[in-house]
């Protein structure tokens, strides 16, 4: 069911106080599990809330927009990657002024496969739009897209993370720069004229500007496939001078949602599927009265242009840095439940966190303490040199212990040598899951597809040094190999990587075939099975102890492939235990079982599906065991 909130006040406050640096906090949520459609009608279609934030005498540090999806009740999960804004509408109430300022972007996921009971979060820095996330404001979340709306959606939560305490630096003003969908490769509309550079003026208390920017690329031009799959550079121009250059592209295939059931691997214009964008951050000094930025694009056109820019910039004016040394821990990567982490967790060793330089003066040594909490700490000394505002992501020394409270806590202590300024934001701490725990003797079975060459791997000990390897090239096409790896007790990593971003299948390239890697223990048993469609890579951490993990009964490797099948497809099943086994072809959207096979007591098996009965249409693949459906994906036959 579509519900459109106008005019409504609605107001979801959660305080709470975080030990973890003493960091009071409050979650301003304005949708909460809010069921989000197309309008296919209209190509888009607004959600907007009332939502009360802190006053403007109350100080805040920062701000972290959380995006979570799930699938909505009684409905699936949508299919499509469509461009969803988050924009601030107004501040100040229902007579405040109009600002449709857009304060971030998500773009959505291919989630036709995915669970009922599937959820995922991201998460982003808003801080720079403090000045006006104060009192009531007006937020709206806009779902763009012309699929059906009568059986899929998003279930969608917007939670503004507020932490409040001393600024970094006191915002003064903030300005849109651009905001808009800007043509590309057009010749009649060329976009060099319409992104002109824009005069500001600077205000009397501000000392730095910051250029915020985000930036996607839409649209399937020729020859170049722009602007979704064509990579362009852009430049920024600060009173005519250029001063930074990068290219808007974005590598897909090492995505932490995977696999999905779209094109998910393929490299875009600054997005992937399932992906929130981060802001590009250019920060200069104010040592004018009047400064101009500017963005422009690469040279390019299009003999028929379809490509579009989608820009939202804006400047942002501080007052000085308010501390002189001043240093953050704005994340713990590992060791981390975090779903934008999942792909190097649960992990071993090598906890890494992302560090920030709050102060004035540049960031040269600092200690940095962690471990886990109620167990003994180590000390690690970072020395680099890091500007103010900008970060660093560090891999310190060690073990992850996998005994205790499994929260590791991590904190920053004299930045270049003294006391920090402001220490409400130097401790912090990351709930955390075990690793699995192995024999001495293992089984790395692989089974290569079509392109074998891409592939490669290695496992390493927790001094870095690598034990095991298979190098990319050295593999062949179509062939299976069954590596005994000899471990003593210790812990590992299995990093298994994929040059070409495509995985061992891609529904997509079907000539590739379908390869797969399975751990097995010295008795044959899985102790760990890998999803074959992983684009770039995989890491798999463990232990090898005494204290061995038990047997997964839901350890199973299973696939069919190809997925994009003109006469028949073949699905292959290995797990630990017989189970009555049942596959189902369903039709979509419609949900009718076209068919249906039931294995009793099935191991292990090979079996053959002729597709040639059935039109060109879409179905779902589905995988029961014992009557749960552990497998889901989606067939394209005869497409």
């Amino acid at each position: 069911m579509k519900t459109t909130f106008y005019n409504i006040l609605f107001i979801l406050l959660i305080s709470v106080n975080v030990l973890a640096g003493e960091k009071d906090t409050v979650h301003i949520i304005s949708h909460d599990q809010t069921t989000i459609v197309t309008n296919p009608q209209k190509g888009e279609n607004s959600y907007t809330n009332w939502a009360v934030f802190p006053d403007k005498d109350e100080t805040i540090r920062q701000i972290i927009l959380k995006i979570k999806f799930g699938c909505p009740d009684g409905m699936r999960c949508a299919d499509w990657d469509y461009v969803d804004h988050i924009t601030l509408k107004r501040a100040g109430g229902k007579n405040g002024k109009m600002l449709d300022y857009e304060i971030a972007r998500m773009l959505t996921p291919y989630g036709g496969t995915f669970g009922n009971d599937w959820e995922f979060e991201w998460e982003v820095d808003i801080t720079d739009f403090s000045l006006l996330l104060r009192d009531s404001v007006e937020i709206e979340y806009k779902h763009t897209g012309y699929e059906p709306n009568d059986d899929r959606g998003w279930k969608v939560t917007v939670d503004f993370e507020v932490i409040k305490g001393q600024p970094i630096m006191e915002p003064v003003s903030i300005t849109k720069i651009y905001q808009g969908s800007y043509r590309y490769g057009d010749k009649e509309n060329p976009i060099e004229e319409t992104l002109n550079p824009v005069a500001i003026t600077t205000e009397e208390a501000a000392s730095l500007g910051r250029f915020r920017i985000i930036q996607t690329g839409h649209g399937m031009d020729r020859p170049d496939g722009c602007g979704e799959f064509c990579d362009k550079y852009r430049d920024f121009y600060l009173d005519g001078k250029l001063v930074a250059s990068r290219q808007i592209w974005k590598q897909c295939g090492n995505n932490p949602l995977y696999p999905q059931a779209g094109t998910w691997i393929f490299d875009r214009a600054n997005w992937c599927p399932g992906d929130l964008v981060q802001p590009d951050i250019y920060d200069f000094d104010l040592n004018a009265p009047e400064h101009t930025v500017q963005l422009q694009m690469e040279d390019y056109i299009s003999p028929k242009p379809s490509a579009n820019e989608l820009i939202s910039a804006y400047v942002i004016q501080y007052k000085p840095y308010q501390e002189k040394h001043d240093v953050s821990i704005e994340d713990i990567i590992i060791p981390s439940k975090k779903a934008i982490h999942s792909r190097v967790n649960p992990a071993a060793f090598g906890p890494t966190i992302v560090i920030k330089n709050n102060g004035s003066n540049p960031l040269k040594t600092l200690e940095i303490e962690h471990g886990t909490s109620g167990l003994k700490t180590n000390t690690f000394p970072w020395s680099g040199k890091l500007l103010p505002g900008e970060s660093d992501t560090v891999t310190l020394e060690g073990k992850i212990p996998q005994q205790g409270r499994l929260n590791y806590q991590v904190e920053l202590k004299k930045p270049n040598g003294k006391r920090d300024g402001y220490q409400g934001d130097n401790v912090t701490k990351s709930a955390y899951e075990k690793v699995a725990v192995h024999g001495e003797q293992l089984i790395l079975h692989i089974k290569t597809n079509n392109a074998a060459k891409e592939n490669g791997y290695t496992v390493s000990n927790a001094n870095g040094k690598v034990l095991f390897k298979r190098s990319a090239g050295s593999l062949v096409s179509d062939t299976t190999y069954k590596d005994t790896l000899n471990l003593p007790k210790g812990a590992y990593r299995l990093q298994f990587t994929d040059n070409g971003g495509d995985g061992l299948e891609f529904w997509y390239k079907t000539k590739a075939g379908r390869g797969k890697v399975i751990l097995l223990n010295n008795e044959g048993q899985i102790v760990k099975s890998f999803d074959s469609d992983f684009g770039s890579g995989f890491t798999y951490d463990f232990q090898v102890g005494e204290a061995v993990s038990p047997i997964d009964a839901n350890e199973i490797s299973l696939g069919v492939f190809p997925t994009r099948a003109q006469h028949s497809t073949t699905f292959d099943y290995l797990s630990n235990h017989p189970e009555e086994v049942t596959i189902k072809l369903v039709k979509d959207p419609t949900g009718e079982v076209v068919e249906e096979h039931i294995y009793q007591d099935l191991k292990e098996g090979e079996f053959t599906l002729n597709l040639t009965r059935y039109p060109k249409s879409r179905y779902f693949f589905q995988v029961f065991v014992k009557g749960e459906m552990i497998y889901n994906k989606r067939l394209r036959v005869k497409e």
